[in-house]
């Protein structure tokens, strides 16, 4: 069944919100569930941080709100939220993009469900397995293998763990959705004491926790992910799996190049897993093969769609937010086996294969064969272009800035953990409960592009 069959089975007429916490514009996996389910008829809304978030611009969007929600303050985001369900006039499904948002909905949610639909797990689960430490518990008591981890309390901890575990390490934010706030990378490779001081002392500065974790040692093919829904009953349905084949920063970040590669017994164990949490909802989980003992070591559990998603999709074309739209208004997930498909993001695989290049893995004859087979790529799509060109726009003013920012600053500035490792002050309207929902056109998407109109927050007496 494709994407014909789909629309002539189903009822895509009821409205669904991307909602985005993490203010990161050039987050690819919004865009992706805009187009999916926007490609379906239906009525999407977006929560964007400005005008100029690429994925603001999709003509696959029914309406954008305008709108910094603030994790921390559960009042106004809970506000905010149901002026924009008041806007929409109806029931909408919601689907979180990072873990702020899926942490925010499982323990603040209660005043939103007759607004919103979304997934119920236990209310503190969703904070635990995006959680890097808790997560590492949860991995202890489900006997479930796990790199050797520590929350070192002082620098002479991490330094003891060092000598334990030797470098190269693995260092996380021990809760990236806080981190993410004050420009610092949720993980890096620390190949040295002097990085590890370096990033230990940044942390200290914008009072983020650091995890460390043993460096697994693998090679090409051995960095994995797994993807599903798991509905009301826990069961988890789709499920893929695939294999990260470039990331960016090399090694240690967002999949760059990814393929579908099924593999029946990992996704065996993986579900048997969620099941037993009685996890709910879309989960995304990034696991290594270890070459000591080719176990998989689960790395990170994010209890929200992967940016990469849109690489996995089965043959009744159902991807995991289509199955959570399908769920979540009643209807019937229909069954399918997954498609071998190849995902590219267009914008960070050159800088990431750089990364490889470095270190001798890769030349830049094998990246260009690499590339072959694409099927989607993060940003262009033929039929919704203008994310594609915007992206653009930014990457290159980005690329100019952190030029000219580099010209005049000491040598501690070109690390690029301390390039952006101050917190940006938040805007005085952030906070504010009534966003702008920028009105779409009258016609639906499929007649034309909907035209993102003024941003920010509302003020009283606001008559737009």
């Amino acid at each position: 069944m494709m994407a014909s069959g789909l629309r002539a089975s189903a009822d895509f007429s009821t409205p669904a919100v991307v909602l985005k916490f993490d203010q990161n514009p050039m987050h690819h996996g919004g865009l992706g569930a805009i187009r999916s389910l926007g490609r379906l008829g239906v009525p999407v809304y977006g929560v964007h941080e400005g005008r100029w978030a690429p994925a603001a611009s999709s003509r696959y969007l029914r309406g954008r709100w305008f709108w910094q929600p603030d994790a921390e303050d559960a009042e106004r985001t809970t506000a905010g939220l149901l002026a924009l369900a008041e806007r929409i006039g109806r029931p909408a499904v919601l689907i979180p993009t990072d873990d702020a948002g899926s942490i925010f909905l499982a323990e603040h949610g209660a005043p939103l469900r007759e607004a919103f639909w979304f997934p119920a797990p236990p209310a503190d689960l969703p904070r635990r397995v995006a959680g890097k430490f808790s997560m590492h518990d949860m991995c202890r008591s489900q006997g479930v293998p796990a790199p050797l981890t520590v929350l070192p309390a002082s620098a002479g901890e991490a330094m003891a763990f060092a000598g334990q575990a030797g470098f190269p390490l693995i260092a996380k934010l021990s809760a990236p959705w806080l981190g993410a706030a004050a420009g610092l990378r949720s993980t890096s490779v620390i190949r040295d004491e002097a990085e590890l001081a370096s990033l230990w002392e940044a942390c200290e500065r914008t009072g983020a926790g650091l995890m460390l974790q043993e460096f697994i040692p693998g090679g090409p093919g051995d960095d994995w992910f797994f993807h599903g829904y798991c509905d009301t009953s826990a069961v988890c349905r789709p499920s893929f799996t695939g294999i990260k084949i470039r990331s960016y920063p090399a090694h240690a970040g967002l999949t760059s190049l990814g393929q579908a590669v099924t593999d029946d017994p990992l996704r065996a164990r993986l579900t048997g897993l969620l099941a037993r949490l009685s996890y709910r909802g879309i989960v995304d989980l990034d696991l290594r093969r270890d070459a000591r003992d080719g176990e998989f070591k689960l790395l990170d559990f994010n209890p929200r769609l992967g940016a990469q998603f849109r690489l996995f999709r089965d043959s009744a074309d159902v991807d995991v937010v289509i199955a959570a739209y399908l769920d979540l208004t009643g209807q019937e997930i229909p069954e399918g086996s997954q498609l071998d498909r190849r995902f590219l993001v267009e914008n960070y695989d050159p800088i990431g294969a750089l990364g490889y290049w470095r270190s001798g893995e890769l030349g830049f004859r094998p990246w260009l064969a690499s590339l072959r087979g694409v099927d989607e790529t993060a940003w262009f799509a033929a039929d919704d272009l203008r994310p594609f060109g915007l992206m653009c726009l930014r990457m290159g003013a980005r690329g100019i800035t952190r030029r000219f920012s580099r010209g005049g600053r000491g040598r501690q500035s070109r690390d690029p953990r301390f390039q952006t490792g101050r917190a940006r002050p938040r805007p005085a309207s952030q906070g504010q409960p009534a966003p702008v929902l920028a009105a779409a056109s009258s016609t639906t998407h499929q007649e034309g592009p909907a035209r993102p109109y003024a941003a920010g927050p509302a003020t009283e007496g606001d008559s737009r």
